[in-house]
């Protein structure tokens, strides 16, 4: 142990004779301590909701789609061959996007209709993990035509499975009467809840032959293709290299970050706003080490000196209180780190604080603790730590022996 470090530990030690700084060094401790601590677990819960809002989303949506200019994308299957090619892309699938009006005895509401190959899109849509009942296969069945549709939807139109519900689509047919919208009758084969508000209410699935029949498209015309990609945070690269697969004009591709950019720029804006008033606690307790120290070399200004006297350098009495301090913050971030991953792990186990039903797309608080995010606290605790033992120490460097035992 050098010199520097074993007078920095019996001056943090033994302080029999000096309660007040002892107090005000435990505080110092806490304060590091409950900052890294609230930080943990506030990271860790905005981090929680982003990967919950993330998976509902990319659950119901693709990684990635790819559309053309001119409206449609006729002959599909031979542009899915050569997407299918691009590296990195896991699954592809048809889709046909609309929107319609669905109606019963018990009410009318407008639908985002979404026509589905059944055949590929459970390759690519996760929304068969928030199926309650039903699957896409059950879109095809003999007899009349299937629909799937959110739960809220269907509590809303009185409906379950196997209810009938009418589908009216804008795009009808001019006759000699005037325009006639098309209607077509179909039965619900399956029901979904994601637990977002917006795709339970408003949302519907069809298979590819129905909605061209709703719609009144020709051939095997379609709206675009859905892709999923191997890692999902390289959706824009590889939506760019589809394009260029394709030879880019008339066919241009989106990926789930751009479509939804608003939505998480707004997340990772408040998680960083969190982050920064949380740090203010780290900073709180950082001050403290501050007049901890301060109060220290008033308190050993004789031994300061004695030590001087006895051959210690300047740089030597300035490394003991940045030790102190250095030392205090260690102790205050590892305290910060045991209470704060044991807080994050009992919120994801045992799940006891409840959200308000139907306001927020989960009821229980999810927890996500990510690596670099308690690297960045803990240097980012170490480091104010640190700042805050320079002024002190650097104060108890530049005493004077001669001056400090005069009147002692």
């Amino acid at each position: 142990m050098s010199f520097e470090s074993f007078i920095a530990l019996r001056y943090l030690m033994a302080r029999s004779k000096q309660t007040f700084i002892s107090v005000i060094s435990v505080t110092s401790i806490l304060g590091v301590a409950l900052g890294v601590a609230s930080l943990i677990v506030v990271l860790g819960v905005m981090n929680g909701f982003t990967k919950d809002l993330r998976d509902k989303i990319l659950g119901v949506n693709a990684h990635a789609i790819t559309m053309s200019i001119g409206g449609g994308i006729a002959n599909y299957e031979s542009v899915m061959e050569k997407v299918q090619g691009v590296p990195d892309i896991t699954g592809v699938t048809p889709f046909i996007y609309s929107e319609v009006m669905i109606s019963t005895a018990s009410g009318v509401k407008g639908l985002v209709l979404r026509g589905v190959d059944p055949a590929t899109a459970e390759k690519v849509l996760s929304i068969r993990e928030h199926m309650e009942d039903g699957s896409f296969a059950s879109l095809e069945q003999d007899g009349m035509p299937g629909i799937i549709i959110g739960k809220e939807l269907a509590q809303r139109l009185g409906v379950g499975i196997g209810g009938r519900v009418n589908l009216l689509s804008p795009t009808g047919t001019k006759t000699a009467t005037g325009f006639t919208p098309r209607v077509r009758i179909c039965r619900i084969v399956g029901l979904f809840k994601t637990g977002m508000w917006e795709y339970d209410s408003s949302l519907g699935f069809v298979s590819l032959g129905f909605a061209r029949d709703l719609l009144g498209w020709k051939g095997d015309t379609v709206t675009g293709l859905e892709m999923t990609v191997r890692d999902v945070y390289r959706a824009d690269k590889v939506a760019e290299n589809v394009t260029a697969a394709l030879g880019g004009y008339p066919y241009y591709s989106r990926n789930w970050m751009e479509m939804n950019a608003n939505l998480f720029a707004a997340l990772k804006l408040e998680k960083t706003a969190m982050g920064i008033i949380l740090t203010l606690i780290v900073l709180v307790g950082s001050f403290s080490i501050v007049t901890t120290l301060v109060m220290l070399v008033m308190e050993k200004t004789r031994d300061i000196a004695i030590l001087m006297s006895m051959g210690a350098t300047r740089s030597q009495i300035r490394r003991i209180f940045m030790l102190q301090g250095t030392i205090i913050g260690a102790i205050g971030t590892i305290i910060g780190f045991g209470l704060g991953l044991s807080v994050a792990y009992l919120l994801k186990r045992y799940q006891f604080i409840e959200l308000p039903k139907g306001v927020y797309s989960l009821d229980t608080l999810p927890v996500l603790i990510e690596w670099t995010d308690l690297l960045i606290i803990g240097v980012s605790a170490m480091v104010l730590c640190f700042v805050a033992t320079i002024y002190p120490a650097r104060q108890a460097a530049r005493l004077e022996p001669v001056e400090a035992l005069r009147y002692e």
